[in-house]
């Protein structure tokens, strides 16, 4: 993916093209122009394979201004990929090169796997050197490139599974005013189709096979079909599973549903204590932070691999801690040694992902073990304890510190 010096040279003296994009600074909508040129990389509707460059700190004729490249400017390049603006998120690189004599920021975007790929709910692609928004064929032969490749497993086409075992109707009342912008849809003369195909619920327009994402996401009855796809909730009355058990139930339904009964049923386990003795004033403190149990529980099941194992995600809830249990080990990039740290992710399932932050389930990507942390220690808790093996990977969340 890293292009040496001699050829991030060559493609500034050769000019904008369907791989480069030049930008002198960050100033007035530049970043906008940026997150654009990413989207249209990670498209890469021309099929080059290769990766697409934009270069900050060069001017329109590709020579350097000798702009001053700080970290801060850096990270705010990064975060592009994290801020949840273009989904499903690009692989891309951020770097500071000396190029032409002068330091020059240059974010290298691979091409995605899984197009179309969406800034805010637009398609952008490249052509030439302009960036526009894909037309209704464009779709097409982004599609055409997705089943071109080996796919992700959660838009793999499920066999015996059709339109039929979707909810339309949730579809385009709830999930499309969500994943496209208000002029985009009323722009878009797709069919119903189309635009389940062009959001990875079904394998094609043409195949009206569904896909994992369109069962998990808008299924009639998803597990059914998608045995594991359901949370396992138990509450035990004791410090072991050999406890009397308090409440124990199977969460199930589309992703939405399960997201939305797991948030109730913490809800209801979390207790509040009224604390007169530490202040004048009376306080009161919850044995648990709701958003940090969020947190985990929805990076498990996102994380989570739905292939190769009929176990659900396990959330068992014990007098002195929770833990969540999500079948699926470190994934891709992240290893047993850097998992949990800062700006180290991958995404098992990438469509799930996008999905999960279009129903609002996500603000940024790679931020909720962070969140999680943050939160339990703002109220007294110990950092979470994480298990990362092949197989699994399980968060044990602990009682306040007294």
């Amino acid at each position: 993916m890293r292009l040496n010096d001699a050829e991030l040279e060559k493609m500034m003296s050769e000019g904008e093209s369907f791989r480069a994009e030049y930008k002198e600074s960050l100033a007035d909508n530049a970043l906008i122009g940026i997150q654009e040129a990413v989207c249209a990389f990670a498209n890469d509707l021309s099929g080059s394979g290769q990766p697409g460059v934009v270069f900050i700190g060069v001017k329109n004729n590709g020579e350097p201004i000798r702009l001053d490249i700080t970290d801060q400017m850096l990270i705010q390049l990064s975060n592009i990929k994290t801020d949840g603006n273009i989904v499903p998120p690009p692989s891309m690189l951020v770097e500071k090169r000396r190029l032409k004599g002068a330091d020059v920021a240059v974010i290298t975007v691979l091409p995605s796997d899984s197009p179309p790929v969406r800034y805010k709910g637009a398609i952008h692609i490249r052509s030439g050197p302009r960036r526009g928004i894909a037309t209704e064929q464009d779709e097409r032969i982004l599609n055409e490139k997705r089943r071109a490749h080996t796919l992700p497993f959660d838009i793999q086409p499920v066999p015996g599974a059709t339109v039929s075992d979707l909810s339309v109707s949730r579809f385009e009342e709830e999930y499309l005013p969500k994943a496209f912008s208000a002029e985009t849809l009323e722009a878009n003369e797709r069919s119903t189709n189309q635009r389940l195909a062009t959001t990875k619920m079904l394998a094609s327009a043409d195949n009206q096979t569904a896909t994992v994402l369109g069962l998990l996401v808008l299924g009639k009855r998803p597990r059914d079909i998608i045995p594991n796809s359901y949370i396992q909730f138990l509450r035990i009355d004791g410090v072991e599973l050999s406890g009397p058990i308090v409440d124990n139930e199977t969460i199930d339904g589309t992703i939405q549903e399960i997201l939305r009964r797991i948030d109730d049923k913490m809800k209801a386990h979390i207790s509040t204590g009224v604390d007169l003795t530490s202040s004048d004033k009376e306080r009161r403190e919850s044995t648990y932070p709701l958003a940090a149990i969020q947190q985990l529980t929805r990076n498990a099941v996102m994380h989570r691999a739905y292939e190769a194992t009929n176990a659900p995600v396990r959330v068992t809830w014990f007098n002195d801690r929770i833990e969540i249990h999500n079948p699926g080990g470190a994934f891709g990039t992240v290893t047993r040694e850097n998992f949990g740290h800062p700006g180290v992710t991958d995404y098992r399932n990438p469509n799930l992902a996008e999905a999960m932050k279009v129903m609002g389930y996500v603000q940024r990507f790679g931020v909720g073990i962070a969140t999680a942390k943050k939160e339990l220690e703002k109220h007294g808790h110990p950092e979470p304890d994480f298990v990362v093996e092949d197989a699994f990977v399980q968060v044990t969340i602990r009682g306040r510190s007294l």
